[in-house]
């Protein structure tokens, strides 16, 4: 049964509680399972040959696999910001890795997907890493927390699961800190979402899950039963860790399959930014991507991506149509029949088009700015194949054609100035509009205003 796109929110609260029921039963289920730290090439379904992740493959054989699927930064902080709100990371106030003693959080002026369908009538569930508060601001009163943003149940870290994946002792749930929890941190969160979907949620109305793993980020720990399929290998605990990782996925899916959920449910798999480090235990495969973690080339910022939703999505589909973690918010509004916002600028848009392999219609430029330090490549802009890439201050910059040069190695701004010179345009076109709508005082302290719009010397 096909859902009618865009239906206002207001319609729908008018519409006889008999009916609601009954169309809760169509409208369908919601389920963001993001990884942390996972690179373009650290999984089977991205050719990968040595780690064992079965249930990313079957979710690709039962969905679309994106072969461009980006994330909004290069960064935790800001690309889940993004995802939640469609709006690129400076633009939603959230423009740095919140870790530090820092205001910056996602503010409650922000709307999330989670809060516009739970105002729909869809019970809401975070279960995972949060990181959209800086450190001293989890969990405290003053600042808002995951409820604030739209989910009734939750239970999260502020960011890594500590000491590490094994016995975690840091998470909070519903505000009340749990205590040490024994098991490895992905297999307790899919546990918990689990629970949430079988004993606390109303079963008669639809649901938002958000399962947001730890793995594979560091401090890696990593079940022997996961790193001990990878007997002599120097890296096993990472692998192993990727594995763990998948395992939960599987944990997730199979508990949608024994409640007859699956067919009904909007399933989207990515992760967070590219991984971490330059090998060893710290490093994850970006598949012959250039750059990792914190760089605004592909390596940093293009992840994995798979949806399924059957009915909807033909199983076994590859889409090479580019995508970005804003763009999840537009698309499971559309997929539930709940109307965008209208009041704010929104930087993502939806998706299903690109489920089928069909261009989405991107009226803004896919568009990335990193903050961390030590300053780089930290800045690019996607205008169909052509992708410009610009250091920090952004004052020297790179031109790449990157469906035929996807691994950046040829730099053609020397080559065709008037393209870069046209790229770079628009870049400072669209920065000066989002640096103009963002929370300007959360930086302002730690930026340098330079000449002709080169704003920031981090």
């Amino acid at each position: 049964m096909k859902i009618p796109r865009l239906v206002s929110l207001a319609a729908f609260l008018l519409v006889p509680l008999c009916a609601v029921q009954a169309a809760d039963s169509a409208r369908p289920n919601i389920v963001v399972f993001l990884a942390d730290d996972l690179g373009w090439g650290d999984t089977s379904p991205y050719g990968n040959t040595v780690i064992k992740t079965p249930n990313l493959a079957k979710l690709a054989a039962q969905g679309v696999k994106f072969t461009q699927c980006y994330s909004a930064a290069g960064v935790c902080s800001p690309s889940r910001s993004a995802i939640l709100t469609g709006r690129t990371p400076y633009r939603n106030g959230v423009w740095q890795h919140l870790s530090g003693v820092h205001e910056a959080h996602l503010r409650t002026s922000e709307i999330t997907y989670p809060k516009l369908l739970k105002q729909a009538g869809y019970e809401t569930c975070h279960v995972g890493k949060w990181h959209l508060n800086a450190r001293p601001h989890f969990n405290t009163a003053g600042f808002p927390q995951p409820n604030d943003h739209g989910y009734d149940y939750w239970m999260a870290t502020h960011n890594n699961a500590s000491p590490s994946h094994n016995n975690p002792d840091n998470f909070v749930r519903n505000g009340t800190p749990v205590g040490e929890m024994q098991g490895f941190s992905a297999q307790l969160v899919a546990a918990e979402g689990i629970r949430w979907l079988n004993e606390i949620r109303n079963p008669k109305k639809p649901f938002v899950l958000s399962v947001w793993v730890h793995e594979p980020h560091t401090p890696i720990a990593s079940d022997p039963r996961f790193s001990g399929l990878y007997p002599g290998h120097p890296n096993s605990e990472y692998l192993g860790n990727v594995t763990q990782m998948d395992h939960a996925l599987g944990m997730v899916m199979d508990a949608l399959d024994a409640k007859g959920l699956a067919e009904n449910t909007l399933l989207i798999f990515t992760s967070d930014n590219g991984p971490e480090g330059q090998g060893g235990i710290r490093g994850g495969s970006t598949g012959g991507l250039r750059g990792r973690k914190r760089s605004d080339y592909e390596g940093g910022i293009r992840v994995p991506g798979i949806a399924r939703w059957p009915g909807h999505i033909k199983a076994g589909t590859v889409s090479e149509v580019p995508v970005i973690g804003t763009d999840i918010f537009a698309t499971v509004l559309e997929a539930a029949g709940v109307a965008l916002p209208k009041d704010r600028t929104l930087d993502g848009v939806s998706m299903i088009p690109a489920f089928a392999g069909r261009p989405v219609e991107r009226k803004i430029p896919l568009f990335w700015r990193t903050h961390v330090s030590p300053p780089g490549d930290r800045v690019a802009l996607r205008i169909g194949d052509w992708k410009l890439v610009g250091n920090d201050q952004m004052t020297t910059f790179e031109l790449y054609e990157i469906q035929k040069d996807w691994k950046e190695e040829n730099n053609l701004a020397a080559k065709l100035p008037d393209k870069a010179a046209e790229m770079k345009a628009a870049l400072f076109k669209l920065w000066r509009e989002i640096e103009a709508e963002g929370p300007k005082q959360w930086w302002q302290s730690v930026k340098n205003p330079t000449k002709a719009g080169a704003t920031l010397a981090y």
